[in-house]
Order: C-alpha cells, then sequence, then structure tokens
C-alpha cells in the first residue's frame, strides 16, 4: 500500500477518534491505537516511542480532565459528594435517553448537558431540600461538563495533529 492511502487511512481515523471524543466515547483511545498501527507497519521508526509516550499521556490528560472537570465545579458551588456523582451519571444517561435534538451529534451533546443538570440538581434538592442550591449546583456541574469535554475534544484535535504531521509522506 502506497504512503498517500496509508496517510488517507490514518487521518480518517483520526476524524473518527475526534468525533467519537466528541460524543463522549473513546475517540483519543481510538488514535492511539490508530498510532500504534501505523509505528507498526512503518517498522517502528526512531522516535516512535516518545510518538507513543506523549500520545498516551494525552489521551489520560483528556480523561482525567473530561472527569474531573463537572466534579470540581460542582463541588466549588457546595454540591455534596451524592450530586457530583449525580452529574456524572446523569450526562452519561442524558446522552443516551434525553437526544432529542434530531441532529447528530447536537443531540447527543444537548441530552447529555441536560442530564448532567438533572443528575446533580436532583441529588442536591432531595439532600439538601433548597431549589435555588440545587439549581445553582446542576448548572456548575453542567458548565463542567462541558469544559471537559471541550478539553478532551481539544486533546483528541492535539493528538491527530501530532499523528499526522508525523506520518506525513515524504515527496519521493
Amino acid at each position: 500500500m502506497n504512503e498517500w492511502a496509508v496517510f488517507a487511512i490514518l487521518s480518517v481515523f483520526c476524524i473518527l477518534g475526534t468525533m467519537l471524543t466528541a460524543l463522549r466515547l473513546p475517540g483519543t483511545w481510538l488514535i492511539l491505537v490508530a498510532a500504534v498501527v501505523y509505528l507498526w507497519r512503518a517498522d517502528w521508526p526512531a522516535g516512535a516511542g516518545v510518538l507513543l509516550a506523549v500520545l498516551g499521556g494525552a489521551a489520560i490528560f483528556g480523561e482525567v480532565v473530561e472527569t474531573l472537570a463537572s466534579i470540581v465545579l460542582a463541588r466549588r458551588g457546595g454540591a455534596s459528594r451524592y450530586a457530583t456523582w449525580g452529574g456524572v451519571a446523569g450526562g452519561f444517561l442524558g446522552a443516551i435517553f434525553l437526544s432529542f435534538i434530531p441532529i447528530f451529534p447536537i443531540g447527543t451533546i444537548m441530552g447529555a448537558l441536560l442530564g448532567c443538570f438533572l443528575g446533580a440538581a436532583a441529588v442536591e434538592v432531595a439532600a439538601r431540600k433548597r431549589l435555588a442550591h440545587g439549581t445553582r449546583v446542576g448548572v456548575l456541574s453542567a458548565i463542567g461538563f462541558a469544559v471537559g469535554m471541550a478539553t478532551k475534544v481539544a486533546v483528541a484535535l492535539a493528538m491527530s495533529t501530532v499523528l499526522l504531521v508525523r506520518a506525513w509522506p515524504s515527496a519521493s
């Protein structure tokens, strides 16, 4: 297979990985697997280990930020421990069950944001019996969810860029 065909296939996997990341699916890990396959096919050129370490570290960083952003912001707003996990669970469930906007992937993202808000707010209101406080916690949890998702998408784009620059076929 020629270099340009390999590059085109790798590009498709990077685009797919970035799109999956926007849907809170393991897209960064798909990009990392694509890098491993590409480097294996290229007989592990010089710097392959460093590239994989950088991409793996970026993928881990993206996962940590995505998971913790909603929790940290909700806790800053005075959320109980249960409400923070209510927001996380609500985000995942909302992506599945609240995707009422028929435009993919906007519906899934909006459903996840709404689910995050509802999960954190409902648990906080149940725990503290204060609607205003629960609403604030829900809003902060949803904002954290959006920040985490945006950060992880930026990480996926950076990973794709680094990998594709490294894989760019030579002119010869």
